[in-house]
Parts: C-alpha cells; sequence; structure tokens
C-alpha cells in the first residue's frame, strides 16, 4: 500500500524546509559577520551600493529604544506572539497550489522573525551587517530581508490579488 501525503502535509514540509533554510543562511552570516567583520573597518561588496559593518542593535526597529532591557523582552513577546498568529494563519489556507503564493511570503517573513528571536534571546541584541552606501540607512541583517520582503509581497497578494481563499 502507498502513502500519499496530503497538500496540507506538503505545505508543512516545505514551510518546515524553506524556514529551516533560510534560518540557517541567516544564523551563519551573522556568526561570519560577528568574526570577521567585529573588529574590522567596514568593507565594500558592491561598489557605491552595498557594504557590510557589523552593529550589534539593542533596541527595536531601526534601534528605537537602544539600551533599554526591557525592549528586548517587549521585542521578543511581540515577535511571538505575531509567530503564532502567522502560523495558524498559515495552517488555516486553503490546500492545493492556488494559494503558494501566499504562504512563500509567510515562510520568509516566519524564518526572519526565528533569526532575531534567535540573537534576542541568545545575545541580547540583533546581529546587523549589511548597508546601503547610496543612502543613509539603517544597518540590517538578512532576517530583516525576509521580514519586509516577505510582508511587502504578503500586503500585495492580499490586498491586491487574493479576493478570497474559496
Amino acid at each position: 500500500m502507498r502513502y500519499e501525503l496530503t497538500d496540507k502535509a506538503k505545505a508543512w514540509i516545505i514551510f518546515l524546509l524553506g524556514a529551516g533554510a533560510l534560518i540557517a543562511l541567516d544564523l551563519w552570516l551573522k556568526a561570519w559577520s560577528a568574526s570577521n567583520l567585529q573588529s574590522n573597518p567596514p568593507q565594500t561588496l558592491i561598489y557605491g551600493f552595498l557594504g557590510l559593518r557589523y552593529l550589534e542593535n539593542t533596541g527595536m526597529v531601526f534601534g528605537f529604544l537602544s539600551g533599554h532591557d526591557w525592549t528586548v523582552w517587549l521585542a521578543s513577546i511581540a515577535k511571538i506572539i505575531a509567530m503564532v498568529v502567522l502560523l495558524v494563519y498559515y495552517h488555516k489556507l486553503p490546500d492545493g497550489k492556488k494559494v503558494w503564493f501566499v504562504r512563500i511570503p509567510l515562510i520568509l517573513i516566519f524564518a526572519g522573525a526565528v533569526g532575531n528571536l534567535y540573537d534576542r534571546l541568545t545575545i541580547g541584541a540583533v546581529r546587523d551587517m549589511l548597508e546601503f552606501l547610496f543612502m543613509n540607512f539603517a544597518v540590517f541583517n538578512l532576517a530583516d530581508v525576509f521580514i519586509v520582503s516577505g510582508a511587502i509581497s504578503f500586503a500585495v497578494f492580499e490586498l491586491l490579488i487574493v479576493k478570497t481563499h474559496e
């Protein structure tokens, strides 16, 4: 007898594999940055566009409320609540291929949240290393890229493309 996975099971397998790979990539880049950039001057990755500079953000978004210990806990609790809501939403999506374009941004958002939550809980700050050289913008990390790109694409898909999941 041959066992076939349900569409829901396939969706969760892809979620776990995708999120796991993205989390591993984010944590690897953070570890590499901490050991290779922390005591070195900023480096150019793409001339005039993207550079590498190691910073530890003890605050919330863009360093807001930096230096306040309670922000670590506030941000962590908010992330955990958001991750639970995201998982419930992911689970309640209908089966089938027609909503995969909604599932992928959710995987990105979840992976980014886990990567930054890991940093907050283990070192009390989020390790940032990427910076745009062509403008004065906050230093950020790969998890931030996952969260922002996932949130924007999710909003576009949900608000402009998906009328209903039925």
